[in-house]
């Protein structure tokens, strides 16, 4: 009989490994956390995961606005 696996009953961390910050908005493009979400999510408790969790939906718009490129190279000329 194998034991049971131990889990902990926490929020896992939205980390997807791309870690950059977005120089303007000032969060990762990664996760979407602020840098200050970033470093205190260890010590942070489930209540305040769980609310950080809840606004990164609303923040990933705040990266898909296209600020140059082809585009607006063709729309100034």
């Amino acid at each position: 009989m194998t034991a049971p696996i131990w889990t902990r009953d926490e929020i896992d961390s939205p980390c997807v490994q791309i870690c950059v910050i977005h120089p303007q908005e000032r969060i990762c493009t990664g996760c979407l956390r602020s840098i200050d979400e970033i470093t205190r999510w260890s010590k942070m408790s489930p209540e305040d995961r769980r609310a950080v969790m809840a606004e990164l939906p609303d923040r990933a718009p705040r990266l898909r606005k296209r600020r140059g490129g082809r585009a607006a190279r063709i729309q100034d000329s």
